[in-house]
């Protein structure tokens, strides 16, 4: 079949390999002239006039991201040279917080990934023994309940049990960055979820996996090049006009005016709204729920700094004055050195403000005095809001119409993983 994808994201192009190894011809259809969609990379001007490539915002993966991984592989990334490994750790600039073991001592392969949490809660610097039990408790009981709970529930009223300082150091920071949403306004469901594949799941499931490149280089960009090199298309530049049901050929597709036998619209959910409305197709129910979807931001301040971090990546103390939950030091991450990247998860207010609140969180929480600002990047809509008991739009549309990305029908929450998982599965029915 001929099958045409708009979008050329993660999503878009894990469609379009997945699609590819089927036997069917595709064609990808990007309006930007940057592969990557939201993860994506981009130039910018450091101190000094040095030009570096960065990213659009500072991603994180982990380990559980076991489809991810595998197509990265399969296109010829390797993971172990691509991304930094390490245990799970959420620690502060004074070394209080939580990590995990790796799992690769002596015992640790032995046990099951469960007593990694618990041996990673017992020793958590800066906690009391109540701290400790209390998180202990509930995540024995989240265990006995398959993992499971009210779909209306949030992820605070999921952890009400927990003391302030493990909600406020561990599961506030864990719910912003996996959900990208406040955890009063969290699907509790998806929380646990994303708990239970990460932390109780495979081997090495926590493990955080930083880029070492940027999020262009990472997948999209060698997928593509794997696809044109078994006789595919990837037309950068190109924003669909039109699409709309051939009256020549019933049950097949016209995209601006050139027939196809199926399409996936790999694009954003407000984008692939507007060509479904203009097709004519009878889908109003998913209209619906695609145009229902709520958005939350995510601000990345790149600054310049002659500091050099602990860790790659430290947890920050957050509030609405000091936003910012976490900085990497990109450095040592292979990019430039003196770079770090701040990540303020569903922010809001105005690009200065936030700028200027984050380098003197900075300055006060790091303890550097030269902290000065290269670039900040804001993503207004990088993630749809995953609120309890949200209806996300389902994949088919129509009869040959499709939808993948992270926004659809699928138990993650707005990640690399759950586009590309989606991605896979209507590669699969098509």
């Amino acid at each position: 079949m001929k099958v045409a994808i708009i979008g050329a994201g993660w999503a878009g192009m894990a469609a379009a390999v997945q699609i590819t190894r089927a036997g069917h011809g595709v064609t990808v259809l990007e309006a930007s002239r940057i592969l990557g969609g939201r993860a994506r990379g981009m130039e910018a001007t450091l101190p000094g006039g040095i030009v570096a490539t960065l990213d659009n915002g500072q991603h994180i993966m982990i380990g559980a991201y076991t489809e991810t991984l595998a197509l990265m592989r399969l296109v010829g990334v390797d993971p172990d040279q691509a991304l930094l490994r390490l245990p799970l750790t959420l620690q502060f600039p004074d070394g209080q917080g939580l990590r995990l073991s790796d799992g690769q001592s002596r015992w640790g392969a032995l046990w099951p990934p469960s007593l990694d949490v618990v041996a990673g809660i017992l020793t958590a610097r800066g906690w009391t023994w109540r701290d400790k039990a209390a998180l202990i408790r509930g995540a024995l009981g989240w265990q006995a309940a398959r993992f499971e709970c009210s779909p209306q529930t949030s992820v605070a009223d999921l952890c009400r049990a927990l003391t302030p300082r493990v909600f406020a150091e561990l599961i506030e920071p864990l719910c912003i960055s996996a959900l990208n949403t406040p955890p009063e306004q969290s699907s509790g469901q998806v929380f646990l979820r994303v708990l239970r594949d990460a932390l109780f799941g495979v081997r090495g499931g926590s493990h955080l996996l930083l880029p070492r490149t940027d999020l262009s280089a990472l997948f999209p960009a060698a997928a593509a090049r794997w696809l044109l090199q078994r006789g595919g298309s990837v037309l950068m530049g190109h924003r669909v006009a039109t699409l709309g049901a051939d009256p020549a050929n019933a049950g097949r597709w016209l995209v601006d005016g050139q027939a196809f036998d199926q399409v996936v619209l790999a694009c954003p959910s407000w984008e692939a709204a507007r060509l479904v409305e203009a097709s004519g197709a009878a889908a109003n129910a998913w209209l619906h729920q695609a145009k229902a979807l709520a958005f939350e931001a995510i601000t990345t301040v790149y600054a310049s700094s002659s500091a050099r971090l602990a860790q790659p990546m430290l947890s920050l103390r957050s509030s609405a004055q000091a936003p910012a939950q976490f900085v990497f030091d990109r450095g040592q991450l292979g990019g430039p050195g003196g770079l770090l990247a701040f990540v303020v998860s569903a922010s809001h207010g105005e690009r200065d403000t936030l700028q200027q609140r984050v380098l003197a969180q900075g300055r006060a929480q790091l303890g550097v005095a030269d902290l000065e600002a290269v670039q900040t990047v804001v993503e207004k809509r990088a993630t749809f809001a995953c609120t309890p008991g949200l209806q996300r739009p389902s994949q088919q549309i129509a009869p040959g119409l499709w939808a993948c990305g992270d926004y659809v029908q699928g138990p993650y929450p707005a990640t690399l993983e759950g586009a590309v998982r989606s991605a896979i599965t209507v590669a699969g029915r098509i």
